[in-house]
Parts: structure tokens; C-alpha cells; sequence
């Protein structure tokens, strides 16, 4: 393997895990927010628990994402010195405000966990929200970043090849950060709102007359019910931002080689070595067109309008893409079919709780195709159109070694994670109140 292969593997592997952990620090404290909430208002004890144990999950997840936040930040300077000396000067400030916010949310997080018996139930509360809030911003700032890699602004290339900085906000007006923003931020919530409402679907099937878990589905299901129809909508607005914006990255994820105007959308398939056609495909006639233009007849660049060197993976990029689709329509039923039994009162029938106990990873898995087809349809550039991969991957030799060392770390941080949640989730059922 290649330095330049073994960097990218290492961060590939390290954005993936640490995404997970980063939607967590998005989403759960709007959960716990909402029991604490509804806890106010109804003066339920449950409520306060449910926002009690969400808190302590949010700190289980938030100290592992803290260690993986902080590998990253080195992997960027160790890895991509290329990256940083040329683009410093535009990322510092956001990846400023994401470190900002994330003290503001670990300080108040901890206020939020030992603060039940100490602050007035109100001040508690604000505590809450601001968690939330935090963990929101801590996202945002971190998606003008990569919204700046995909569509500089504000900068200007010096004949020495380095970045002028025009605008010291230059990350955040990138013609992509709009969209991309809305979009992680919708992912966040509707992912983990979905993986709440399995857990304690799983839970009911259990323990049926938990009162616990039935109001823990209920908050759940309303974060994912309310998120994901939404999601659907800012994914619209994505294609038409990538029509416009990157249509190479769209081209790609469609696997769609010539330019057409009643463009279709293709379902499955793949592009055979040495050979510009997709096949095994069920196409979807004129849908691509309308995606990209809202208009049937709209016309939709193909690969072939752009140079062969530049081109993303097309197979990597159209696997990810419909998985991405995929996942995220399956969501969308059970979405729909949450708020039909919500309505109707009954969420706890027997199969709802199966479908949503089974269809639990479904956000995570869409939210990580997502990425995919984030970062590799910007492929082969790390900023596009001003510096390329290749030419910011540090000189140092033998990098398979370190991203050896760290899939060793992500691997027991992995099972760390996954032994105290469980333990936090299952062994302590009996002392939940019903």
C-alpha cells in the first residue's frame, strides 16, 4: 500500500467513526432536552428519568467522540501538512468556533448532569438547551469546512500557488454550506431519532408495560418523524445545488456518462472495467432531470463533459448514492407509518416494534453512504479546483504504520462503547419505573 493510499484509508477510517459519535453530540441532548421538557410541564417522574439517562449516554458518547475529535485534529497536520499550509488561513476560524462550542457543550453538559439537585428546574433546563444549542453549532462549524473544500470562496491564488485570504468568513460563504449544513444537521437528528426509537421499541417487545420505554418511543419518534420528512426535502435541495454547483459529483453518483435532457435515474448497477456505461440498471425515466432542474425536461451534465482525470470512482460513488437512497426512503416509510399509529394511538403493536427494532441502523448506514458521497465525489481534489489530494499528503514515509495503529484504537474504542451503552441501555431495565 502506497503513503498516499494508507493516509487516506486512515482518515477514511477516522471520519467514519467519528461521525457517528459527532451526530450523537448533534442529537441526543435534543432528546434529553425535550423528556426534561415535557417533565416540567407534566411533572411526570418519568420524563425525568428518561432525560436523566439519555444524559448519561450523551457523556458516554461525547468523552469517546472527544478522542476520536482529537485524532483527527492531528491526523490533519500530521498527515496533510499540504492541506493545512495552504488552507489554514481560511478553516482556522470555523474549526475555532466547533472548538468553542465544544467546551461550551462538555461545561455545560456536566452542569446539565450534576446539576439535577443543585439549580432551579428551570436553570436546569436552559442548561439543556444550551447542550443542545452547542452540540448544534459544533456541527455547523465543522460542515463550513468541508462546504469550503467542495466550493472555495473568499480567496484568491497567488502565482506561488498560495491562498490570498479575501474574506476572514470565507468558509461560510461557500455557495455549498447552506445545503450541506441543513442536510448533516437533518441527518443527525433523523439518524438518531431512529436509533432511539429501536432501542426502546426493542425494549417494549421486552417489556410491553414499561411506561418508560413507551414515553422514551414516543420523544424518540417524534424527533424522527419530524426530521426526516425534511431530510428528504433538503436532499432535493442538494441536487439541484449539485446541478449547479458540482455537476461532475452528480454525474457520478448517477453513473450517468452523456449529457441528456429527460435524464433518468438509475437503481442498482454498476460500470464495468473499461467501459462508460452502466449496466444492470432500472432506470427511472426523466426522474434525474427533475431532481437536478425540477424539470422533466431539463438537461443533466454526464462525465463526459468533464476531463477523465477528474473524474470520482463512478461505482464507489453510485453504490453509495443508492444505499443512501435507499436507506433514507425506507426511513421515510417508517416515518410516515409512526405517525399514522401515533395518530390511530397505537404504537406498540407487535410488528411496528419489530420493523422499528430492525430498521434502527438505518439512519447510521444512510448517514455513512452519505459521507461517502460527499468526500469521494470531491475526489481528486481535498479543495477543489485549488489543491489536489496527491499534493497535500505529508512526505513522511511508512504511514501504513500509524493507520494500523489507529484501526487498533478505533477497534477498542468500538467495543468500549458498545459494552457501557449496553450495560446503560439493558442491565439497568429493573430499576426503570413503570
Amino acid at each position: 500500500m502506497s503513503d498516499l493510499a494508507a493516509a487516506r484509508a486512515q482518515m477514511t477510517l477516522s471520519l467514519a467513526f467519528h461521525i457517528l459519535f459527532a451526530v450523537a453530540g448533534m442529537a441526543m441532548p435534543v432528546l434529553m432536552a425535550i423528556a426534561e421538557a415535557l417533565h416540567l410541564r407534566t411533572r411526570d417522574p418519568v420524563y425525568r428519568e428518561l432525560a436523566h439517562r439519555w444524559a448519561k449516554g450523551t457523556a458516554i458518547l461525547f468523552a469517546v467522540g472527544a478522542v476520536s475529535g482529537t485524532v483527527l485534529s492531528f491526523e490533519l497536520g500530521l498527515l496533510w501538512p499540504g492541506f493545512m499550509e495552504k488552507a489554514g488561513p481560511v478553516v482556522g476560524l470555523p474549526f475555532s468556533l466547533e472548538g468553542y462550542a465544544f467546551f461550551l457543550e462538555a461545561i455545560f453538559l456536566g452542569i446539565f448532569l450534576y446539576g439535577w439537585d443543585r439549580l432551579s428546574p428551570r436553570a436546569h433546563f436552559l442548561a439543556g438547551l444550551v447542550v443542545a444549542l452547542s452540540g448544534l453549532l459544533s456541527g455547523v462549524f465543522v460542515m463550513a469546512v468541508n462546504a469550503w473544500m467542495h466550493s472555495p470562496s473568499g480567496v484568491r491564488v497567488l502565482p506561488d500557488g498560495a491562498l490570498e485570504v479575501l474574506e476572514p468568513w470565507a468558509a461560510f460563504q461557500s455557495a455549498s454550506f447552506p445545503t450541506q449544513a441543513l442536510h448533516m444537521v437533518l441527518a443527525a437528528y433523523s439518524s438518531v431519532g431512529l436509533l432511539a426509537l429501536g432501542i426502546h421499541s426493542y425494549c417494549l417487545l421486552r417489556t410491553p408495560d414499561s411506561r418508560f420505554h413507551a414515553a422514551g418511543q414516543r420523544i424518540a419518534l417524534l424527533l424522527f418523524a419530524v426530521s426526516t420528512p425534511l431530510q428528504i426535502f433538503a436532499g432535493d435541495l442538494s441536487a439541484k445545488h449539485l446541478a449547479e454547483h458540482q455537476p461532475l459529483k452528480l454525474a457520478a453518483a448517477e453513473a450517468l456518462f452523456e449529457t441528456q435532457r429527460r435524464a433518468p435515474a438509475s437503481v442498482g448497477g454498476y460500470v464495468p472495467e473499461g467501459q462508460d456505461t452502466l449496466v444492470y440498471a432500472l432506470e427511472i425515466p426523466a426522474l434525474l432531470s427533475v431532481m437536478a432542474t425540477g424539470d422533466p425536461e431539463g438537461e443533466v451534465q454526464g462525465l463526459h463533459a468533464f476531463p477523465r482525470e477528474e473524474w470520482p470512482n463512478p461505482n464507489i460513488m453510485h453504490l453509495a448514492f443508492d444505499v443512501m437512497v435507499g436507506a433514507g426512503s425506507a426511513m421515510l416509510a417508517l416515518a410516515v407509518l409512526g405517525m399514522v399509529l401515533a395518530w390511530r394511538r397505537r404504537l406498540l403493536l407487535r410488528p411496528f416494534l419489530v420493523a422499528c427494532t430492525l430498521g434502527a441502523p438505518l439512519g447510521l448506514i444512510a448517514l455513512e453512504a452519505g459521507w461517502v458521497v460527499t468526500e469521494v465525489g470531491r475526489q481528486p481534489w481535498i479543495v477543489r479546483g485549488i489543491l489536489r489530494v496527491s499534493d497535500a499528503v505529508s512526505p513522511m514515509p511508512g504511514l501504513i504504520v500509524p493507520m494500523i495503529s489507529f484501526a487498533i484504537l478505533y477497534l477498542v474504542l468500538g467495543v468500549v462503547v458498545i459494552v457501557m451503552l449496553r450495560a446503560h441501555v439493558f442491565r439497568s431495565l429493573p430499576e426503570v419505573p413503570s
